[in-house]
C-alpha cells in the first residue's frame, strides 16, 4: 500500500510539473517568420535551454520557472524526460514575446511619427493613408 501511495504522489507531481506549453502552431509560424526576416529578439537560446534541461532542473531555471526548476531538481533523473523540452519551449516563448513587444514598439513609433507629420501639415491625408498601409504591411510577419 505504501508503494501505491508513493506512485500516486509521483504521478501527481509529474502531471503538475510537466512541460512548458510552448507556442501554438500560429505562433510557431510567426516565430519562423521573425527568424527569416532577421527581427527575432533572442534573449534565450532554445538549444541552451534544451541542453540545460538535462541537468537537474536547469532547463526550467534558465527560463525563469523557479518553482518548476525546484520540482524538476527533486525529480531528477526522471525530469530529464521533460525538462529539456520545457527549457526549449520556454526559451522560444520568451523570445517570441520579446520580439512581439519590440515590433509593436517600433510600429507604434513609426505610426506616431506619421501622425505628427499629418498633424503638422507636412503630408496630406492620401499620403498619410498610403504611408500608414506601408507601415502596417512592414510589420505583418504572419
Amino acid at each position: 500500500m505504501n508503494i501505491l501511495k508513493k506512485c500516486m504522489a509521483l504521478l501527481v507531481v509529474l502531471s503538475i510539473t510537466g512541460c512548458a506549453g510552448g507556442l501554438n502552431s500560429m505562433q510557431k509560424r510567426e516565430y519562423v517568420a521573425f527568424e527569416n526576416e532577421g527581427v527575432l529578439v533572442e534573449e534565450k537560446n532554445p538549444t541552451v535551454g534544451t541542453l540545460l534541461g538535462i541537468l537537474p532542473g536547469f532547463g526550467s531555471f534558465y527560463v525563469g520557472e523557479i518553482g518548476y526548476g525546484v520540482a524538476n531538481l527533486l525529480l531528477w533523473p526522471a525530469s530529464i524526460l521533460w525538462d529539456p523540452i520545457s527549457g526549449h519551449n520556454g526559451s522560444m516563448s520568451i523570445n517570441y514575446d520579446l520580439t512581439r513587444h519590440q515590433i509593436k514598439k517600433q510600429k507604434q513609433a513609426e505610426l506616431s511619427s506619421l501622425d505628427d507629420q499629418l498633424g503638422l501639415g507636412k503630408i496630406d491625408n492620401s499620403t498619410y493613408i498610403i504611408e500608414k498601409r506601408k507601415i502596417e504591411n512592414k510589420y505583418n510577419y504572419q
